[in-house]
């Protein structure tokens, strides 16, 4: 896919303009210099093609928190891109941070620069600084208006003439935690370079960081989140923002991986981040990190460790759990065999025939109890199409379902299929409903 990186000092708009070009509000975008410090990738579509554009922290001449690794993310980004947008302020004029920039970008040899001339919104602009800094095309927009934002799309578009634009389906699964927990080590690991800044600083990471890579020949995207910390711990907006990233990350994942420190006791807040997964339906992976952390370790470490997080996680009862270093990457592969594994049981198609017989001896076995003055009794099962396996059970009335009883067909359905890495979702709609809502015309 076309790449473009959104290059230029902190507060001009970068993040503002990603937002607009990506019809998204992935990125955070605040008037406070610095908000944005990693790379940030979303999708554009323009006349049929495909970009993928990334937003990056300012770069200022300054020795300001995380500048020199902020410095870093965005030269990686220059490298990677086919395509940079210098983004420049109309309210600011041409500054040293300009001109730094401007620097590097010639030092580094980067290719097809534009200059994207932001906040725009009077007409009557002298553009002469901006082509003193040394390149030849420079396009006026306003990001907060989407003024000018089509002109610059369609000279984009010049630029990706006879480029191959392939849509490749992929595995999204996003890393979930408290902070410090290690889960930008992770990413890290996982992709063996530095792709997001790693800081002891509680709340480093701010944006939903997705990079995409391949693992055993299949395409996967990994989306780094923001430590969630108690709602009490949290006054930055920016840190408000950052948990809204992460809801929304959870979202669009396939798998989440939810990261706790096996080095300490677990917390009341793993517990609060564990039950967004469980809300979330996905399949997760429970990931205990910082395991080399533990100095003693022997046979029963391990096992008792596992026996405690299923005592405290009870209600993902369903979730493998793995043992890992990230920061030495050990058993980091670990992660995605447990993926594989995950993938094939979702993949599990159950025919009408051999569920309905499981069913009926599920029944035969063991009698529905009586509840809310009645029994309920299930005369037909069927699986639909979703993205975990799904069944509905049709009966005489879903009020007459006791929680016991819906817990004891869940576990018949999971046994019977050997469906016990992910969530499954079990229905029970009144097989006379049609009828009554029919009887009510």
């Amino acid at each position: 896919m076309y790449k473009i990186a959104l290059v230029g000092k902190p507060n001009v708009g970068k993040s503002t303009l990603f937002n607009r070009l990506t019809n998204s509000k992935k990125a955070i975008s605040l008037d406070i210099p610095g908000t944005t410090r990693d790379r940030i990738n979303g999708k554009v579509e323009w006349l049929n093609s495909h970009y993928l554009i990334t937003d990056t922290g300012g770069i200022t001449n300054e020795d300001l928190k995380f500048q020199q690794q902020i410095q870093q993310q965005v030269m990686y980004a220059i490298e990677e891109s086919n395509l940079i947008l210098f983004i420049l302020s109309a309210k600011e004029g041409v500054d040293n941070d300009d001109k730094y920039i401007a620097k590097l970008l010639k030092k580094n040899k980067a290719k097809n620069v534009i200059l994207v001339l932001n906040k725009a919104e009077n007409p009557d602009i002298d553009t002469k600084p901006y082509y003193n800094l040394g390149f030849n095309k420079l396009f006026l927009v306003s990001a907060v208006h989407g003024i000018g934002t089509g002109t610059l799309m369609d000279e984009i578009a010049k630029y990706t003439q006879g480029f191959k634009d392939k849509e490749e389906k992929d595995t999204k699964f996003c890393i979930i935690g408290k902070t410090n927990v290690g889960k930008s080590t992770l990413m890290n690991a996982i992709l063996n370079k530095e792709r997001v800044l790693v800081s002891p600083i509680e709340h480093t990471t701010r944006d939903a960081i997705d990079e995409n890579f391949y693992m055993n020949n299949e395409l996967y995207t990994i989306i780094d989140t923001a430590g969630i910390r108690r709602k009490g711990h949290i006054t930055d907006i920016a840190e408000k923002f950052s948990i809204m990233r992460t809801q929304q990350a959870i979202e669009r994942s396939d798998i989440i991986l939810f990261m706790i420190d096996g080095s300490i006791p677990f917390t009341e807040q793993d517990e609060i981040i564990g039950g967004l997964a469980y809300k979330a339906n996905i399949p997760t992976i429970i990931i205990v990190n910082k395991w080399d952390n533990i100095s003693s370790k022997d046979s029963l470490t391990m096992p008792h460790m596992l026996k405690a997080i299923r005592q405290r996680f009870a209600y993902l009862s369903w979730a493998p759990v793995v043992f890992i270093s990230a920061k030495k990457k050990e058993r980091v592969n670990t992660i995605f065999q447990t993926m594989g594994e995950i993938k094939k049981q979702l993949q599990i198609k159950v025919s009408t025939g051999m569920l309905n017989d499981i069913i009926n001896k599920a029944q035969i076995n063991n009698p529905s109890p009586k509840f809310k003055g009645g029994r309920i009794s299930i005369s037909y099962a069927t699986q639909t199409q979703s993205q975990i396996p799904t069944f509905v059970l049709f009966c005489n009335n879903p009020q007459f379902l006791h929680f016991t009883y819906a817990r004891y067909i869940e576990n018949q359905i999971r046994e019977a299929f050997n469906i016990n890495l992910v969530p499954i979702t079990v229905y029970y709609k009144d097989k006379n409903a049609r009828i009554r809502f029919d009887n009510k015309k």
